[in-house]
């Protein structure tokens, strides 16, 4: 049966009205008053629980001295009852009148004695012939100002007597109502100390917290390379601490990250922005030819193509970067792929020489193809016959070769190898921007490693990678 479409707003109102009623409790908003709001409520049941349980047996105990006495009285009344001979008397003594307040003797359920205050027609006088009838027992009568009653048996040679004693419980009640009294003001001193205490110990206990937060606040506002972790704090805190000096290095890390992609992206696209706009302010000096503005056109391409691999290039090493630590790569089986991608049916053809040990790099694996590649496509670009990619552990770390038979660097252009955006001969047929060599560079330098040209390999060039140890 679906609802009618009154009741889902009437609903909807009583939701409102009883999340406004628990946001109206009064509530403690710190962690110190909240705490000492749950001491304060537990100890407050485990004393009230306690109070009850110790008046409770104050009670019971003082009922039972009260009918001690009445048997002790009881007890010295029946040595004055004599139920010899099948009848019972009641012999007269010097301490008669002591003995006699407050007591009743019943032969079978004949009176024979009452008190001079107790009427015989009174409320203690029929309750003191029920429980003679009874034989035996204890009983309270009256409601503000109560009377405990007793009747204790006296057995002789062919009669019985019945003793029935009366004591007054005011006194018994003002000792209990006193310690009452007594135990409820001793669990308000206790509550009261209770919760000061607790707030004392809570506030001594997150004072390292408040300190963290201090320092929170402070190294928000300025650079700090302080970290939170410390000696003298409890082992909960301390975890706490290494677990945030862990989140800020992570931070300053991707901080470190994003500097050094801005600065790679600034650094790289300076040269291709600076050809366009050399090219556009050398065609709006004067009238072009259509042959002098198409090629215009292709320079300008060429630069905005040049600026899409970079863009590329440094925003996939940004990403995979930031989303994952330093890994580590098995060498050959990357130069196996990466050779692979560029190998072509026609010379050059790439080799991959390695000595059969595991070569492990203190990178990752996308990381070391991208160092690879660009070296590895300037290679197979300007080789004649082959190109060989070569591995071996070294002291330092390990080191990776890329060789070819080509005409190898001009001198004269080896100081400028690295710069980006610079050719040794731009018109000598072969595609490119100039981007690779500097970028592996780059990127070899960011792990950790570097990308040099050996000079005294002839003929042919030979770029020496050299990579951490994984």
């Amino acid at each position: 049966m679906k609802p009618s479409p009154t009741a889902i707003p009437l609903r909807a109102r009583a939701a409102r009205a009883a999340r406004a009623a628990r946001a109206a409790r009064p509530c403690p908003r710190t962690l110190r008053g909240r705490l000492s709001l749950v001491a304060l409520t537990t100890a407050a049941l485990l004393m009230v629980i306690l109070t009850v349980v110790f008046n409770t047996v104050v009670r019971h105990r003082l009922q039972r001295e009260a009918d001690d006495e009445l048997r002790t009285r009881a007890a010295a009344v029946a040595t004055t009852v004599d139920t010899g001979g099948g009848r019972v008397r009641v012999l007269e003594t010097v301490n008669d009148r002591l003995l006699d307040p407050n007591v009743w003797i019943y032969a079978g359920g004949r009176l024979l004695e009452r008190p001079p205050s107790a009427p015989r027609a009174g409320a203690l006088t029929r309750a003191a012939g029920a429980l003679a009838a009874h034989g035996r027992g204890c009983a309270a009568v009256g409601g503000h100002d109560p009377v405990r009653l007793c009747a204790e048996p006296v057995r002789g040679h062919g009669a019985t007597a019945t003793i029935v004693t009366a004591l007054d419980l005011s006194p018994y009640r003002s000792s209990a109502r006193t310690l009452l009294l007594g135990s409820i003001a001793l669990d308000a001193v206790m509550l009261a100390f209770t919760y000061g205490l607790t707030r004392l110990a809570v506030g001594r206990a997150l004072r390292p917290v408040r300190t963290m937060t201090d320092q929170a606040t402070q190294w928000s506002a300025v650079a700090s390379g302080e970290r939170f972790a410390g000696r003298g704090r409890p082992a909960e805190l301390a975890a706490l601490g290494s677990s945030l000096d862990a989140l800020l290095d992570r931070i300053r890390a991707v901080l470190r990250h994003e500097r050094q992609l801005t600065g790679e992206l600034s650094h790289e696209l300076r040269t291709p922005l600076s050809r366009i706009v050399a090219e556009l302010d050398w065609w709006r000096s004067r009238p072009r030819s259509e042959t002098e503005t198409r090629a215009t056109h292709e320079v300008i391409a060429e630069a905005a193509r040049s600026m899409s691999v970079i863009c590329e290039t440094l925003l996939d090493e940004a990403r995979d970067g930031a989303s994952a630590a330093p890994g580590t790569a098995v060498v050959l089986p990357v130069l196996h792929r990466v050779a692979a991608a560029l190998d072509a049916p026609v010379p050059p053809r790439i080799t991959v020489d390695g000595d059969g040990t595991p070569l492990r790099a203190g990178v990752r694996p996308a990381l070391l193809e991208r160092i690879v590649s660009p070296l590895l496509a300037n290679g197979v670009r300007y080789a004649r016959t082959r190109v060989t990619l070569a591995a071996r552990r070294t002291a330092d770390g390990v080191l990776v070769e890329v060789t070819d038979d080509g005409p190898g660097v001009p001198e004269s252009f080896r100081d400028a190898l690295f710069q980006p955006g610079r050719r040794a001969d731009p018109e000598d047929g072969h595609t490119g921007a100039g981007l690779g060599l500097p970028l592996a560079r780059r990127l070899a330098r960011s792990a950790g490693g570097e990308v040099t040209h050996d000079p005294s390999h002839t003929p042919g060039t030979r770029f020496v990678i050299t990579l951490p140890t994984g």
